[in-house]
């Protein structure tokens, strides 16, 4: 589906990352590895060409700052002769991330919205100037479902999980981010468009498993890979005539 399409994952040693990566190699892409670990990277980038050789490389990328993604744009450039698209799915935060509200500062919260939406924005500022110039490109931006509707903290009941009162804020602008540069960028063949997974598994306890796939149709928490497609939509001619719009898969959760 990809064609050779040149496809920079941001945060691509992530849970997320990693299932793009492979997915973008395995359709025909080539997917460039970018992670603030660039070790983490490295062993992506090796995993995935040991059954797509050649289809991937690892690239180390900070997204809140401007010298590291403005390295990455020109490093890719210079190599591929173009880039096609680019993925937002990195997930900064800092060490007291995912507290409950009461216990949220004010200094954590700003830092943490600064790190995440922060860094999103600095990404599809730096590429999509970088698009413009070129004549085109692709800006996916991975927001959530908690970015559309408020929290069911029912779901956390008897867990030492809450949906953290930061996460919400920055996945909500992410999304009205996606629209403001589709919006700048119309007329310069710019697609800008967001996605916005339900919960992905990730060692979870069994009583939230329980209780959010409660709301759900068939599956409940989802794998890294059953987003694939909806982003391979996103990133292929499929979707040509798509921008600023958000695609949410997330098995009826959000009903």
């Amino acid at each position: 589906m990809l064609n050779n399409a040149v496809v920079v994952v941001a945060g691509g040693a992530g849970l997320l990352g990693r299932s793009f990566a492979r997915c973008i190699a395995g359709q025909g892409g080539h997917a460039v590895v970018a992670d603030l670990d660039s070790k983490a990277a490295a062993r992506v980038a090796k995993d995935v060409a040991s059954t797509h050789p050649g289809r991937v490389e690892a690239a180390t990328l900070d997204i809140t700052d401007t010298g590291s993604v403005s390295a990455l744009i020109a490093g890719t450039r210079k190599r591929h002769g173009r880039i096609d698209a680019v993925v937002n799915s990195a997930y900064p935060r800092n060490r007291n991330y995912g507290r409950k509200l009461e216990e949220v500062t004010y200094e954590d919260f700003c830092a943490n919205v600064n790190l995440h939406l922060g860094g999103y924005f600095l990404v599809a500022q730096q590429f999509g100037l970088f698009f413009r110039a070129q004549g085109g490109g692709n800006i996916i931006n991975m927001a959530s479902i908690y970015g559309t509707m408020p929290p069911r903290f029912e779901v956390y009941a008897g867990t030492p999980m809450t949906m953290p009162v930061e996460y919400a804020a920055i996945k909500s602008a992410i999304i009205q981010l996606t629209r403001y540069f589709a919006q700048y960028f119309k007329g310069d063949r710019i697609r800008v468009n967001s996605l916005s997974p339900g919960g992905i598994r990730d060692k979870q306890p069994e009583a939230f498993l329980r209780a959010y796939s409660a709301h759900c149709g068939a599956k409940g928490m989802l794998e890294p890979t059953d987003i694939t497609g909806a982003l391979l939509f996103l990133l292929s001619n499929a979707s040509e005539y798509m921008t600023g719009q958000n695609l949410v898969v997330d098995d009826g959760f959000s009903l």
